[in-house]
């Protein structure tokens, strides 16, 4: 940066880029500009656009050098005299991973001054008067301090970029001098993020921070503690301190005393939730959010799950809206991208600009309840779903039955460690080692489970405790997205299309996606695990004792689905799961009492009463997609 200061400097588009509408006068008495017909149009021009970077003084002085710790922020805004709210993404990604489909990565000019910002937010609404603000967390990229992993180091390091924008924090450019926000922006700031970034916006909304009005998490986190454990199972050994790793951007040796705060606090020999992870569960504090939420998610996100999203739904008490789609970590751009700039820019045009545009009165939810088709409904989880108790049948004695009256009856297995999921679910009639099944009757009529599904199991254990997994499987044959594939349900094309502005160095043209559909002739409708020794609290263990019974309750993840009529809904049980985390095996045999058992749907729609026996399921191959599973290798929520 050789001491000089980052202001904007001219970019010069070449020939055939796109380019902004130049900055146009106010309207008739005093409306901005870039405001007609009741929503924000393209006025200001992106080529001219002020493009600076400051750095923003925070509370906290994490890497322990005697300096308060600050966080480096990007900024694009339309050079006119008019204040403007702020679109604001903080993010881990902008210099070790990037962002979106393509992996975009912040980009410089030889002074340091930003010439390229991820994404297509800055081409689309920077024209429409608004600023795109981009802040490197704590410890990432030109930030100093240290990454703590969803800690108030990282919640705190964003929320003072908020705090900046409305004239309550310092910041200084790149020579030391000050660095005024309130001189361009009204404050009023939206925040926006997939993943990790979506995950610092639900943090920050959860401060309260005054003037942040809206956010938008995407496949976001809500609770660090569900995405490392699931209910008292390890997703993997050392999950904080290897996220940390990969994002970190300070000197080796800086962070080392916060990367061992990360070991120590995460206590991976228990899995219990304590201090540590209550610092990193934004849910108890959702009554502290007075900003709108508009959530995206994946039905089918196996890395950020659905628990995510769905607890933090159910607790906010502001104007919200929510879009589910069939893929898996993928951003609602790269599934339905005209109608989610479109769903966006209005959001934002409500709840930034103050324009009155009726979308906080439309339906709540957007539902794709099969590939490409899409519904519109009043409220999520439907507002039809009925919790329905469903019995565990003895049936052949082998296949078990759902539904009907309890006729006792028990099952036993093994902890099997090498289990695949393909294996444990493809033939439920056949006798394999490891699992129980349980089929209901072909069904007569269409179904939906809509919300979290629960199962009671009564067990006994010859083991101090063990892994319980369980599988809602839907067996039938149907088009669907394949999200286990490569690009999480979608693929990407060759040809590409453009969503705002453009100059040399920053174009907003990406590459077009198509959904990836295949047709399969079963598919998972949800999973969940616990720790047995976790039944009576996530705080602490509490050892079983061999021969006693224990009534323990696996939570599955939120789900909405549809099952057809003539398709059979399955439960597949087992310990250990190898392939979505990594259990500590113990080897226990389980023993299940069906009498004290049961299954609990949300549902909308009846399942069929059962025969004597479950009927007969064609057997299916396993698919090949993981054969013989490995260990839980480590993700990162991108």
């Amino acid at each position: 940066m050789s001491g000089l200061r980052m202001r904007s400097v001219a970019v010069v588009a070449g020939a055939g880029v796109m380019l902004a509408i130049a900055a146009a006068p106010a309207g008739a008495a005093g409306t901005p500009a870039h405001i007609r017909g009741g929503e924000t149009v393209p006025v200001y021009s992106y080529e001219d656009a002020v493009r600076e970077s400051v750095w923003v003084q925070t509370t906290l002085d994490n890497d322990q050098d005697g300096v308060p710790d600050k966080v480096a922020v990007d900024i694009t805004r339309p050079r006119a005299a008019v204040k403007v709210p702020v679109i604001l993404e903080a993010s881990p990604y902008y210099s070790c991973c990037g962002r979106g489909n393509e992996s975009e990565l912040k980009q410089y000019d030889a002074n340091g001054v930003i010439t390229k910002q991820p994404l297509f937010y800055d081409n689309f609404f920077v024209p429409r008067g608004y600023a795109f603000v981009a802040a490197d967390i704590a410890g990432t990229n030109r930030s100093t301090g240290c990454m703590d992993v969803g800690g108030r180091e990282e919640v705190l390091s964003a929320k003072a970029v908020v705090d900046w924008l409305n004239g309550r924090a310092r910041a200084t450019y790149a020579d030391g001098t000050p660095a005024v926000a309130t001189r361009w922006t009204n404050g009023k700031t939206g925040m926006i993020g997939k993943s990790w970034d979506g995950s610092v916006a639900n943090g920050v909304a959860a401060t309260g921070v005054e003037g942040l009005e809206t956010i938008v998490p995407i496949s976001a986190i809500s609770s660090w503690y569900d995405y490392q454990r699931y209910n008292g199972v390890l997703r993997t050994n050392d999950y904080p301190e290897y996220l940390h790793r990969v994002v970190n951007g300070r000197p080796a040796g800086v962070c080392d005393q916060v990367v061992k705060q990360l070991d120590e606090g995460s206590d991976d020999a228990t899995g219990n939730y304590n201090a540590y992870w209550a610092e990193r569960d934004f849910r108890p504090d959702a009554r502290r959010v007075h900003a709108s939420v508009f959530i995206a998610h994946g039905i089918n996100d196996t890395n950020v799950t659905t628990t995510q999203f769905a607890r933090w739904w159910e607790r906010l008490d502001v104007p919200k809206k929510i879009w589910l789609a069939q893929q898996g970590h993928v951003d609602p751009f790269d599934i339905r991208r005209g109608e989610w700039v479109d769903t966006l820019h209005r959001w934002f045009d409500r709840w930034l600009q103050g324009l009155r545009n009726g979308i906080d009165r439309e339906p709540q939810a957007t539902i794709e309840t099969a590939p490409g088709t899409w519904v519109n409904e009043r409220s999520w989880p439907a507002s039809a779903a009925r919790t329905t108790r469903v019995a565990l049948g003895n049936g052949d004695g082998s296949t078990g039955t759902l539904g009907g009256k309890v006729n006792g009856g028990s099952r036993t297995w093994s902890d099997a460690p090498d289990l695949s999921e393909d294996v444990a679910v493809a033939s439920p009639n056949s006798a394999v080692p490891g699992r129980v099944s349980f089929l209901s009757a072909p069904l007569t009529q269409p179904v939906r489970i809509s919300g979290t599904p629960t199962v009671t199991l009564k067990v006994q254990v010859d083991k101090p405790t063990t892994e319980l997994t369980a599988r809602l499987v839907d067996y039938g044959t149907a088009n669907r997205v394949n999200y286990l594939g490569r690009g999480e349900g979608i693929t990407t094309l060759t040809t590409e299309s453009c969503w705002g502005a453009s100059t040399t160095f920053d174009d907003a043209c990406y590459r077009d996606t198509a959904e990836d559909v295949v047709t399969s002739d079963h598919a998972i409708v949800t999973r969940g695990w616990q720790d047995a020794a976790h039944h009576v609290s996530l705080r602490f263990v509490t050892p079983l004792r061999p021969g006693r019974w224990y009534s323990v309750t696996v939570p599955l993840q939120p789900t909405d689905q549809r099952i057809a009529a003539g398709h059979v809904l399955g439960l597949i049980l087992q310990a250990s799961d190898n392939e979505y985390s990594t259990p500590q095996s113990t080897g226990a045999t389980v023993r299940l009492d069906l009498r004290g058992s049961s299954l609990s749907l949300p549902l909308v729609g009846k399942l069929p009463a059962p025969g004597a026996t479950a009927p007969t399921v064609p057997a299916a191959p396993p698919s090949g997609k993981r054969v013989a599973p490995p260990r839980f290798q480590p993700l990162l929520p991108g």
